[in-house]
């Protein structure tokens, strides 16, 4: 607590907060956690389209907004790109449920470390912080995938964390059943020196072409901008529209470039 380290102030037991080790979950007596979540717990079908690249103005992170589980859609307009702090951000793919719990676990320990501190960690730290948590569920059912979106002293910084602990470093990653789609279309225009509309552009297509390819993929389209000064909302945009005015612009395009001899 923030509180018993900066102050000295020792809270009751009752009120301390308490995160359920690896083997406290309340399952039948004589079953061990892991086995029993593997053969007893829910088999749900659930998909995403979620995507993040690092380019020279900064990283740019993308979502869909459906969120589905098996053949219903459960919510339409669902937040999926969260804001951790004024210059961290994190897409969310996965169980809706485990995603929330985690980022609000990583949010309290960042203020803590904050506060010990004086200052924020690294994406870098936040992410092998978030990775670390993970590792010690691994194997009990928790579905977390996520890149996290940030800025720092080093520059725009872009990482990959699983839910079984991995931690991945690079400049393009695309998470969710709707991610092979979204690739097809980053391999083919994504370039570091893009500009800022470039980079806008490219996003929203990805997802959007995503979304008309992938039946757990949907809704709207977020678009998140992460600058040196902190992140920007940049837009929310409905991915049916949105397909087919990209589809108008491109054709347009094609229609006034010169032909090739």
């Amino acid at each position: 607590m923030a509180l018993e380290n900066v102050c000295n102030w020792q809270a009751p037991e009752a009120l301390r907060p308490h995160l359920s080790g690896a083997g406290d979950w309340a399952v039948p007596r004589g079953y061990d956690p892991r086995v029993f979540l593997q053969t007893q717990g829910p088999d749900l079908a659930h998909g995403t389209t979620t995507l993040a690249f690092r380019f020279q103005h900064g990283v740019i992170a993308a979502a869909d907004t459906r969120s589905s589980c098996n053949n219903y859609v459960a919510c339409p307009s669902s937040q999926k790109v969260i804001p951790v702090h004024q210059h961290l951000i994190g897409t969310t793919s996965g169980t809706s449920a485990d995603c929330a719990t985690w980022y609000r676990i990583l949010q309290r320990e960042l203020r803590l470390r904050a506060l010990r501190e004086g200052q924020l960690p690294s994406v870098a730290g936040a992410a092998k912080l978030l990775s670390s948590m993970l590792f010690h569920y691994r194997g009990l059912g928790l579905c977390v995938a996520t890149a996290l979106c940030g800025w720092d002293q080093a520059g725009p910084a872009l990482f990959y964390v699983y839910s079984d602990g991995t931690l991945l470093s690079g400049d393009v990653f695309s998470v969710g059943s709707g991610s092979p789609y979204a690739y097809g279309v980053m391999d083919r225009g994504y370039r570091y020196d893009m500009t800022i509309e470039e980079a806008y552009t490219l996003a929203r297509q990805a997802v959007a072409h995503a979304t008309r390819r992938d039946a757990y993929s949907g809704g709207s389209v977020d678009l998140y901008h992460v600058k040196a000064s902190g992140w920007e909302r940049v837009s929310r945009e409905d991915a049916c529209v949105l397909y087919f005015r990209l589809q108008e612009t491109g054709d347009q395009e094609e229609e006034t470039s010169p032909a090739s001899p």
